[in-house]
C-alpha cells in the first residue's frame, strides 16, 4: 500500500489543483484514491479563496480505471476492511454497496464550482467516466478514451450510463460503450467532450489557463449558479423551471455587489474585484444537483 496520499491538493491564485498521484499503476482507481478525491472536492468546495478547479492525473496517463488488483465486493464475498469502510463513509443504494466510481462522479456534478479535467494520455473504464462530470474537458494528441467495461466483462458504470448520452447523444454514447473501443482524441474532439485537440505538451498548460480565466475575470457565485443550473436542468420538465430560478436570481443577485462590480469594471475598462465567494455568498435559492444523497 502507498505510504503517502495518492491524490495531491494543492492551491494557487484561486485555483486548486487535484492531481491523482498513483503515476506508477496508470492513477489507477482503488478505493482509497476514490475517498481522497472526495475530501479534495470538498475542500476545494469549502475553500471561499477557491474559484475554479484543475483536475488531472500525474505522469503519463489520466486514470487507466480500476485498480484490478484490489478486487471487487460482491455477494459471494466477504468485504475486505478497505471495502467496509468504505461502505461505512458513503453508504449503500438498494441495499448494495455503492459503486466507488458513482461516488466520486456524483459528487464531483455535485461541486459548486468549475472542474477543468487535463486529461492526459489514457482515460480508460472509470477514468473515462470521471471526465464526463467535469464541466471542461482538455485533451491532448496522445489522449485515448475507453469505455471498456464490456471488454472486461461489467456493465457501464461511474452513473456513465446517464452523463455519457446526454453530453454526446445515446447512438454515439452506445456504439461508444457496447464496441469498449479506444477512442483518439480526434473522436472525442468530434463527439463534443471536448473543444480542440492540443498538443500533449499544452494539455495541463491550456487547462490552467482556462481555470485562470474563470477565477480572475467572472464571479463566483454567478459561475456557480450558472453551472449548477446548466446541470439540474436537464431534468426538468419544463424552461419553466428554469425561468423560475432565473427570474429570481435575476431579482435578487444585483443587490449582492458583484453586478455592480462587474458593470463598472466593464464601463471603467478594468478587471473586476468580485467581492462575493462560494460558498459563503452561494444563495439558499440557488440548486445543488444532484444532492448529496439519493432523493
Amino acid at each position: 500500500m502507498t505510504a503517502g496520499p495518492v491524490v495531491d491538493y494543492q492551491v494557487t491564485d484561486r485555483v486548486a489543483t487535484i492531481a491523482l498521484d498513483r503515476p506508477e499503476h496508470g492513477n489507477a482507481m482503488t478505493l482509497r484514491l476514490c475517498s481522497e478525491l472526495v475530501d479534495a472536492i470538498d475542500r476545494a468546495e469549502a475553500d471561499d479563496e477557491v474559484a475554479t478547479v484543475v483536475l488531472t492525473g500525474r505522469g503519463r496517463n489520466f486514470c487507466v480505471g480500476a485498480d484490478l488488483d484490489e478486487g471487487f465486493h460482491h455477494g459471494d464475498r466477504e468485504p475486505s476492511p478497505e471495502h467496509a469502510a468504505f461502505v461505512e463513509r458513503f453508504g449503500a443504494a438498494d441495499g448494495v454497496p455503492r459503486d466507488a466510481g458513482g461516488v466520486v462522479t456524483l459528487r464531483m456534478a455535485s461541486m459548486l464550482k468549475p472542474i477543468v479535467v487535463a486529461v492526459n494520455g489514457a482515460a480508460v473504464g472509470g477514468g473515462a467516466s470521471m471526465i464526463l462530470p467535469a464541466d471542461v474537458r482538455v485533451v491532448g494528441e496522445s489522449t485515448r478514451v475507453g469505455f471498456v467495461y464490456a471488454r472486461r466483462g461489467m456493465l457501464i458504470e461511474s452513473a456513465a450510463s446517464w452523463f455519457l448520452p446526454r453530453l454526446v447523444g445515446t447512438a454515439r454514447a452506445t456504439e461508444w460503450v457496447v464496441t469498449g473501443r479506444l477512442l483518439s482524441a480526434d473522436e472525442v474532439v468530434a463527439g463534443g467532450l471536448a473543444g480542440r485537440v492540443m498538443a500533449d505538451a499544452e494539455v495541463l498548460d491550456t487547462a490552467y489557463a482556462i481555470a485562470s480565466e474563470i477565477a480572475e475575470r467572472a464571479s463566483t457565485v454567478g459561475v456557480s449558479l450558472s453551472k449548477q443550473l446548466l446541470w439540474s436542468m436537464w431534468a426538468a420538465p419544463s424552461p419553466w423551471d428554469a425561468h423560475l430560478l432565473e427570474s429570481r436570481g435575476v431579482y435578487e443577485l444585483p443587490g449582492l455587489g458583484d453586478v455592480g462590480e462587474g458593470v463598472a469594471a466593464f464601463l471603467e475598462k478594468r478587471d473586476p474585484a468580485f467581492p462575493l465567494r462560494v460558498p459563503r455568498d452561494y444563495p439558499a435559492y440557488g440548486p445543488r444537483w444532484p444532492g448529496v444523497s439519493r432523493p
